[in-house]
């Protein structure tokens, strides 16, 4: 999934000046703050100082200026400019793995060996493509050629998809799975891409991947899901926006699909329209 992190800082602001290139104030850090809230719905503490200058310092200096406040004055001119990609693809990290959180995936097989129909699962933190494929091939193990499937995945960040779309990773981000579904759903490189492995085109075929922004007024998403993949990432959201999520999400779920949420975010106790079901997974209250 996609999301905001970095270390703390230990230098305090009044000391930054001194250690770096680029003027960056406590205004400018505060207005960068609100614009990435507005935009994102993200919510920036303040030990996310020293990360914010170090992620946007290069787009700053891209756009051959000395001054944050500079560059931020630049978006705040400019709605559409395409700088609003880089400045949000900038604050975010790309925290994930082939099957993190690996107990979800047995319940979604389950789960769709007993539906009926073509399965659709949504991806809604996709990052670098680690989840949505895995939820592929949990699929293509549990139905077995029998139906159908699609997995749509989605983010944000328009860098972290435009590697998901290539579905290239090392080997050393395979080498923990069984060797079996290596063989068997990745293809290892060779030559100059020695070292890397390609999700076979077989399970590409079943993944798309679009932009979404969860707090946007539209989101280019239609229908019913048979689940909800949304992991680690409503923690990085305030309260009101997480409901306001959850609400929106409802809708799309089938009445009996299941949303799996991360480790350490709880949705029982903000949302109305979800019931646990399990360790971190929900389904629709009735």
């Amino acid at each position: 999934m996609t999301v905001v992190g970095g270390p703390a800082s230990a230098a305090p602001m009044s000391q930054m000046g001194s250690l770096r290139d680029l003027t960056f104030s406590d205004r400018d850090f505060g207005r960068i703050r609100d614009l990435i809230y507005r935009r994102a719905g993200i919510v920036l503490a303040d030990h996310k100082r020293e990360m914010v200058y170090g992620r946007l310092a290069r787009r700053v200096r891209a756009q051959g200026l000395h001054c944050f406040g500079d560059y931020v004055d630049r978006l705040e001119r400019d709605s559409a400019s395409p700088e609003w990609d880089a400045f949000t693809n900038a604050l975010t990290t790309n925290l994930t793995s082939f099957f993190r959180e690996a107990h979800h995936f047995p319940l979604l097989a389950d789960h769709v060996a007993g539906a009926g129909g073509r399965v659709r699962v949504w991806c809604a933190a996709a990052s670098t493509g680690e989840e949505p494929y895995s939820i592929a091939i949990t699929l293509m193990e549990a139905l077995g050629g029998r139906r159908e499937f699609e997995v749509l995945g989605t983010d944000i960040d328009t860098d972290a998809l435009a590697r998901a779309e290539q579905g290239i990773y090392s080997m050393e981000q395979v080498s923990k799975l069984p060797p079996e579904r290596v063989r068997r759903f990745f293809q290892k490189g060779s030559g100059s891409r020695a070292g890397y492995a390609r999700i076979r085109p077989e399970v590409a075929a079943r993944v798309s991947f679009q932009k979404l922004n969860l707090v946007a007024d539209q989101w280019p998403v239609t229908g019913e899901f048979d689940a909800i993949f949304s992991r680690n990432v409503m923690i990085y959201f305030d309260q009101r926006t997480q409901v306001r999520i959850l609400e929106r999400f409802a809708p799309h779920l089938k009445p009996d699909g299941l949303l799996f949420a991360g480790h350490s975010e709880s949705f029982s106790y903000i949302s109305d329209h979800f019931r646990l079901r399990g360790q971190t997974v929900y389904t629709l209250a009735r």
